[in-house]
């Protein structure tokens, strides 16, 4: 089992001081941050926040990760070229070549590091590692049959983008197929306003980072896409990962002081945000025409 750091750490600094002054890159800080051993993840490696059978207990938590990234794969075509936009830790990319049998799969993650981290996961998945920005891919346009997002797209500088380089690279007929978090609504009062600030410069969100689900399919076909299908699933993503991650603070107290009272305190502002309507979990696929 690899160990936890007992203190705060240079890029847990870091990532503080980018409350106050986002740099160039503030989604890469959030990460280096959490690190490869993050101790609220639901399970080594896996990063989303899982789609659940039941209420959130650890001995479903793997079993959820991996049938979020099931869900969000068995949209794309059988056979194809794939990219994976914002890997995470490669854990996702054995799952997606598991269910879509790609002639070819690109993982693209904009921190270096995570790739290097999931070295061995991409080799089992036959996944070619790039280091890219979703909003600039580095993919010859016309070129693949699918493109995957597992709960990346809200860190993405612009999700238009997104949506344009998708239907650039995309082959006619070609499948986008993603999961992201929408913002319903604007706060009302200042609890809801502090929770929302806070919790886009926790994850190093810009501001255009809140879009409600209307929106994204509103600019998933300005951008040019087609058939673009959304679906809520919040009651089965973010309340079980809350109760997870409410009776994981509860028990567990090898990691530091330090790092289970900032944990406590997003806790609360999440839960407040979703028990008050404004967050929702979405699936999204769309086609490129």
């Amino acid at each position: 089992m690899a160990t936890r750091p007992n203190r705060w750490t240079r890029a847990n600094v870091l990532h503080v001081a980018e409350f106050f002054r986002q740099g160039r890159n503030p989604a890469a800080r959030v990460y280096e941050s959490i690190g490869s051993d993050f101790f609220l993840a639901p399970a080594p490696g896996w990063l989303n926040l899982g789609l659940w059978e039941g209420p959130g207990s650890e001995s479903e938590a793997e079993a959820a990760c991996r049938r979020l990234v099931e869900t969000v794969a068995a949209a794309l075509p059988k056979g194809g070229a794939i990219l994976d936009v914002g890997n995470g830790l490669g854990t996702q990319d054995p799952v997606i070549s598991a269910v879509a049998r790609p002639q070819a799969l690109v993982a693209l993650n904009i921190t270096e590091w995570q790739l290097r981290a999931g070295r061995a996961r991409l080799q089992a998945a036959n996944a070619a590692p790039v280091v890219g920005d979703a909003c600039r891919l580095p993919i010859g346009g016309g070129s693949l049959d699918g493109v995957i997002s597992v709960e990346a797209a809200f860190h993405f500088a612009s999700r238009r983008a997104f949506f344009e380089e998708c239907v650039r690279v995309l082959r006619p007929g070609g499948v986008l197929t993603m999961s992201d978090i929408a913002a319903e609504r604007l706060p009302r009062g200042p609890l809801e306003a502090i929770a929302g600030v806070t919790q886009l410069r926790l994850w190093g969100m810009n501001r255009r980072a809140a879009m409600t689900a209307a929106e994204i399919a509103q600019t998933a076909r300005a951008a040019g896409l087609i058939e673009v299908e959304v679906s809520a699933c919040g009651d089965r993503v973010i309340e079980p990962a809350l109760r997870l991650t409410r009776e994981r603070l509860r028990n567990d107290t090898r990691a530091p002081f330090g790092h289970r009272t900032a944990a406590r305190v997003m806790l609360a502002q999440v839960e407040l945000l979703w028990r008050r309507g404004m967050i929702e979990y979405l699936l999204i696929r769309a086609e490129r025409p």
